[in-house]
């Protein structure tokens, strides 16, 4: 093999360096793939010292919000009224706490944020240090909006970047200005501190030796996670077939595949039996086959979003097709994994596929005009320094992805945890679905840099110029009835960009809103205390409304969304039940293997 063929294969026998000192060669065309290598490789250098974040991408938006600040006097001088204004309302509430304790706050946390709910907060001199901290952090939040001229992206940066710096410096993330953790100290005598720090040290001693997060050995998939009961039935080098034995004497005719995201393992749809979706939907009469994805490895570097469609979603369907033949297949995605499915469902209209008797997206974007927070890490230069980390390793990893994920919510997954672990002394009991969120995989440097380019920044599936087989994957094409759910607090596919499946299709949608996040709103089990649903079908002949009309409209219902979609997918299945298929079909290649959850799902 060529120097230059073995640049393009990524190699792994040669190191970056090599990489792009070997392409000076006789080889043609070599030395361009060379200066190529070589930005691709300073960038790589780079990202461990900036946390995988472009420098470029933050200096541009700096720069934009600076310069247009400094050219808008108007809003300077009120910026300088406001903080006037500010602190006059500070020193008023200070002077009327001084006369009665009692006094009401004169500025109340954002929802969500809990750091000051204590009742500690409430007496001098931690609620002036609570109340300054709002104050200055209200006053920032107008110095980085609104500013004439910034490019909206570069705005949420800025305002983003903000937040997190003042976030570093709440009063409630340090021991001598936080109440709570003062009280707790006098209550142990110290020793809070002393577990802290002792918490402090494993931590950082798992962290050295890449060992998993402390509680997630008690959650192993096939001992206490990921038990029900199936084989796998298909296996290729990206996906593990896996289909559950049923536990009804009669079943739907129509079996039910699910296709997981592939940043994560599968089984967050099967977690312990009390709250797995596949047990549910097994017990509820459904056959059930999900899709266990292979964590790529540098090998892989190549595959890309037709790979997963056409070795994920098409050959899963061929599998369940020789199993249980002449049924249709209720396909079920979620996030990502309902980005795929709807990519693939489009395709298969387009060519009079008709192997589908329903769609079900779960938390998964089909428009990515408005693709939530997460789009503060994606623009034309982060996605060229995040394809240059991924050049280097051939993937993109866990602890690449971790960061970002974590600043979306700081204050929970950060800051919080400073305060309970290190400070207060004390752990959060780890529970499955925390377990299963550290099990992280990997993807693919063409997958997700196709995935990132194509429909993050060009929205092309919205645009109808999402291309499978040269022909484009048109939503509009699709003609069996949608189930979707959104989540109310969605940091990953906001609920209103979920509800835009609404605008791109010609087909009845049932759309669901649940409380919860991206991960707790699916996860969210009959029985389950604290959750609500609002639910309503639009027919293809009706008129759409905006996503604000829509809630505003839809009345909450309390409980499980879970019992509606079993119904739905009964209501759109055949009437009369029938025995159960067997498992797998060795007639057809795809006899049964390894039980459940496979091998897949123990990779590292």
């Amino acid at each position: 093999m060529s120097t230059a063929s073995m640049i393009r294969a990524g190699d792994p026998s040669l190191s970056n360096f090599e990489t792009a000192i070997a392409a000076f060669g006789p080889d043609e065309g070599s030395e361009a793939e060379a200066f190529e290598a070589l930005t691709r490789m300073n960038e790589a250098m780079i990202a461990p010292l900036t946390g995988g974040l472009s420098p470029a991408a933050i200096s541009l938006a700096i720069y934009d919000w600076a310069i247009h600040l400094g050219m808008a006097p108007g809003k300077r001088l009120e910026l300088v009224q406001k903080a006037l204004r500010k602190s006059n309302r500070l020193l008023t509430h200070l002077a009327a706490t001084a006369v009665d304790p009692k006094t009401p706050p004169c500025i109340e946390p954002l929802p969500g944020d809990d750091r000051f709910t204590a009742e500690e907060w409430r007496h001098f001199p931690y609620n002036a240090m609570a109340q300054c901290f709002l104050l200055n952090q209200q006053w920032w939040h107008n110095v980085t909006t609104d500013v004439p001229g910034v490019t909206p992206h570069h705005e949420d940066v800025i305002s983003f970047a903000t937040r997190q710096i003042l976030d570093i410096f709440s009063p409630s993330n340090f021991a001598l200005t936080n109440p709570v953790v003062m009280k707790r100290a006098f209550e142990t005598g110290g020793m809070n501190f002393f577990d802290g720090f002792k918490n402090f040290i494993e931590d950082a001693n798992r962290e050295l030796t890449k060992q998993p997060v402390a509680g997630t050995e008690d959650f192993v998939p096939g001992e206490t996670v990921a038990t029900t009961p199936g084989r796998v039935v298909y296996r290729n080098r990206l996906i593990e077939l896996i289909q559950y034995s049923p536990v009804t004497d009669a079943v739907h005719a129509e079996p039910v595949l699910i296709v997981p995201a592939w940043i994560m393992k599968y089984y967050i749809l099967d977690l312990s039996p009390q709250n797995s979706l596949v047990r549910y939907l097994v017990e509820q009469g459904h056959t059930v086959f999900c899709i266990s994805w292979h964590n790529p490895t540098a090998a892989d570097r190549e595959l890309g979003m037709d790979d997963y469609r056409r070795l994920g979603v098409m050959a899963a369907l061929d599998a369940i097709n020789a199993i249980v033949p002449e049924r249709k297949v209720h396909a079920t995605g979620y996030c990502l994994g309902g980005t795929l499915l709807s990519i693939a469902a489009a395709a298969m209209a387009r060519a009079k596929d008709d192997r589908l008797a329903s769609v079900t997206l779960f938390a998964a974007q089909t428009d990515f005009s408005e693709p939530g927070e997460l789009a503060l890490f994606i623009d034309h230069s982060q996605l060229h320094f995040l394809e240059s980390v991924m050049w280097n390793r051939g993937f993109l990893s866990a602890d690449q992805m971790a960061g970002a994920f974590q600043l979306l919510r700081s204050n929970d997954l950060i800051w919080s945890r400073v305060v309970r672990d290190y400070m207060m002394g004390e752990r959060t009991p780890m529970i499955d679905l925390m377990a299963w969120n550290a099990d992280t995989t990997r993807m693919p440097f063409r997958m997700h840099a196709e995935y990132l380019q194509r429909l993050y920044l060009d929205n092309e599936l919205a645009a109808g110029r999402f291309m499978v087989d040269d022909h484009p994957a048109a939503l509009q094409n699709i003609r069996v009835p949608v189930f979707a759910v959104g989540t109310e607090r969605d940091h990953v596919a906001p609920w209103k960009s979920v509800y835009k499946i609404h605008y791109l299709t010609d087909t009845d949608v049932t759309f669901v809103l649940t409380s919860g996040g991206h991960n707790a709103g699916i996860v969210s089990e009959p029985g389950h205390p604290h959750r609500h649903y609002r639910i309503t079908t639009k027919l293809a002949s009706d008129p759409c409304v905006s996503a604000e009309e829509w809630a505003a409209d839809t009345p909450v219902q309390e409980g499980s969304w879970w019992t509606k979609w079993s119904q739905w997918l009964a209501g759109h299945s055949t009437p009369e039940k029938v025995a159960p298929p067997p498992m797998g079909s060795s007639e057809n290649g795809y006899s049964a293997k390894e039980a459940a959850p496979g091998t897949y799902v123990h990779q590292k």
